[in-house]
């Protein structure tokens, strides 16, 4: 080994011993890690409104909030997305209207400057649909100029267009307490005008389309749901938004939260009120209650988590620890163990809907989402469970089998998996025209295939494993591989996310690292190398493939293009830069700084920025490089 060589490695084993002592440090004395998930101003905003609409918005509230808005906004005068993205004209809207709500004056700097982006951009009338909603709840938007969902299609059964169960979990989640707000169509009042916002534009929904195609026979059947709304039968209405009711019920979490996630939490605390549930409700009380677990105060400012990711983070991390040689019955990793078992979803949730005989088993994302376990997590949390010397193997082996099965149950007609159904596919439902917050379905990806490939290949001779779904699934996966040789990110950004999950993949299940997918992947990946020995993606990559694999080098991208070059047997000279990149770049405590978002909620519009990301996947990379560089040392 060259002189260069052997000093990188030993930075490299520097840093991964600062990293992992970092890791440690953040587990909690209950055995789980997690990072915050930070999104964008919007989810800040909505929670002044839903207070507002309410009546229970307080002082300390609300300036405390406001001074987290402000603290957000570009030089341009709007809000963006994502770091050093462009601003969004719905999260400006939404960030103007809260700081109206905080008695920031329309005529001060900064408020004109946020105006005269929003009216640049169209003014509010080209916001969301979701936006406009949120205005039509004060008075600021007509209720009749906005698309209708109508409670009834609570009714439709499994097999008809545009069932609930069409949409994916989380926008089912959202729409059905949407029904009944939208039906019930309530104004409160805000206490000032936004007429300053208005430009007099027509909103993309209002536009002419191409007479016969797929948008204008949509906007046929919006316009006779507005005309069914006025003429609606009233008791078939009122037993309609009774079983909404039911179901949005139903569907709470223990800890209050609907899904764990921010849209469906706030449209159901919205849709129970309207339904005559009172503050000091039960079912409210806990939504309410909750909203506090998920805030953030620091200073003079309060910020909200759009979701907790306390699952995920410590499958992750569990994975990490073992790859940098934490050995399986560490405290820390017994610990994580024990609080991962006790996490298993042993409750039939939406997926039974699909496959009423399948037999529970796998974990959900958050703390509390028993209705909504996922393939994601149910892989990457079987991968960690594989790594810890538990004293109770048989438990560990118990649970791992139920998750295996339940996960095999779950594999879509095409051999792929998604996240948190089967067969998700009905891409009619994208385009209604309510559907504007993101993707509404959830079809197989490369990433949620990679993972349950990678779990399934670990644990094949092992534990029973059914052979055939997996070779579906590993076909499923070498179809999915774009031209270039990278895999799309669903879940992560973006590219780089999906390659740096497929190739560990294919080669844990037995593609030899020469074969031809297997190298037109680390072609790419050393092609789109940056000088400084980095890699990133911008997040605009979602809408504009000159953005593919282009953007600010970040830790967590850097260590899942390194992934998938070790795996795929790759030492040489674009590995050695990118390890030095991340022993470069780490800081003297053990950790990385990444203020970019590499996490993705909908592809094009809602980004999150996972915190605990920029150091579980340097410490797997650094961990796996030196484990390579021994072993090749060795030979």
């Amino acid at each position: 080994m060259s002189t260069a060589a052997t000093s990188l490695d030993a930075a490299a084993a520097e840093t991964l011993r600062r990293a992992v002592d970092a890791l440690l440090s953040e587990q909690h004395p209950e055995g789980w890690w997690k990072g915050e998930l930070e999104s964008n101003v919007c989810i800040e905003s909505e929670d002044l409104l839903l207070r507002k609409f309410l009546g229970v918005l307080d002082s300390p509230t609300l300036i405390a909030t406001a001074n987290w808005i402000r603290s957000k906004q570009l030089p341009d005068g709007g809000w963006t997305n994502f770091f050093g993205g462009p601003a969004s004209l719905s999260a400006s809207v939404e960030a103007y209207t809260a700081l109206r709500l905080a008695g920031d004056a329309p005529d001060s700097a900064h408020m004109r400057n946020a105006r005269e982006f929003i009216c640049s951009a169209g003014g509010l009338e080209c916001a969301r649909v979701f936006t406009r909603l949120w205005l039509a709840l004060f008075g600021q938007w007509r209720w009749e100029e906005l698309p209708v969902l109508p409670p009834e299609m609570i009714f439709l059964p499994k097999w008809f267009p545009l069932n609930i169960y069409d949409f994916g979990c989380w926008a089912r989640q959202t729409i059905v307490p949407l029904t009944i707000v939208g039906t019930i169509r309530p104004i409160r009042p805000l206490g000032f005008d936004l007429a300053e916002l208005r430009t007099g534009a027509v909103p993309p929904e209002r536009r002419p389309h191409a007479r016969g195609s797929a948008v204008a026979r949509i906007a046929s059947l919006d316009a006779y749901l507005h005309r069914y709304h006025r003429r609606a039968l009233r008791l078939l209405r009122e037993r309609a938004m009774r079983r909404a009711e039911r179901w949005i019920v139903a569907h709470q979490e223990a800890d209050g939260c609907w899904g764990g996630i921010q849209p469906p939490w706030v449209y159901s605390v919205l849709a129970l009120n309207l339904r005559g549930y009172g503050l000091d409700h039960p079912v409210l009380k806990r939504a309410l209650n909750c909203i506090e677990n998920f805030t953030i105060r620091e200073g003079d400012m309060r910020r909200l988590e759009c979701c907790q990711s306390p699952v995920w983070d410590t499958a992750l991390a569990v994975v990490a620890l073992a790859d940098a040689d934490v050995p399986g019955d560490h405290p820390a990793m017994l610990a994580a163990a024990d609080w991962l078992l006790g996490e298993e979803v042993r409750v039939r949730g939406d997926w039974a809907v699909r496959r009423p005989r399948l037999a529970p088993g796998g974990w959900a994302f958050e703390f509390h989402n028993d209705n909504y376990p996922d393939l994601d997590d149910t892989a990457e949390v079987v991968l960690a469970l594989r790594r810890v010397s538990h004293p109770d193997a048989d438990r560990i082996d118990a649970a791992v089998g139920r998750a295996v099965a339940w996960t095999e149950g779950m594999q879509c007609a095409d051999g792929g998996y998604a996240a948190f159904d089967v067969d998700n596919t009905r891409s009619l439902c994208g385009e209604l025209p309510f559907c504007d917050f993101g993707e509404v379905i959830d079809p197989p990806s490369a990433d949620v295939t990679a993972h349950v490939v990678e779990m399934l290949a670990a644990l094949e001779g092992v534990t029973p494993v059914d052979s055939l779904r997996l070779r579906r699934a590993v076909d499923w996966l070498r179809k999915s591989q774009e031209t270039d040789g990278s895999w799309f990110g669903r879940w992560g950004v973006n590219h780089l996310y999906g390659t740096g999950a497929a190739v560990p993949a294919l080669v844990a299940a037995g593609l030899p690292t020469h074969d031809e997918g297997i190298r037109r992947a680390v072609g790419w990946l050393e092609r789109i190398q940056q000088e400084s020995g980095g890699w990133g993606e911008d997040l605009r990559s979602y809408e504009d493939d000159a953005w593919r694999g282009r953007g600010e080098p970040t830790a967590s991208q850097t260590a899942w293009a390194l992934l998938a070059l070790l795996a795929a047997g790759e030492v040489g000279e674009p590995v050695r830069r990118g390890v030095d990149w991340l022993v470069r770049t780490c800081r003297a405590d053990g950790t990385w700084d990444e203020p970019q978002f590499t996490g993705t909620g909908f592809p094009g519009d809602f980004y999150i920025n996972y915190h605990l990301y920029r150091q579980v996947f340097p410490v797997m990379a650094l961990g796996r490089y030196l484990s390579a560089s021994a072993e090749g040392a060795g030979r």
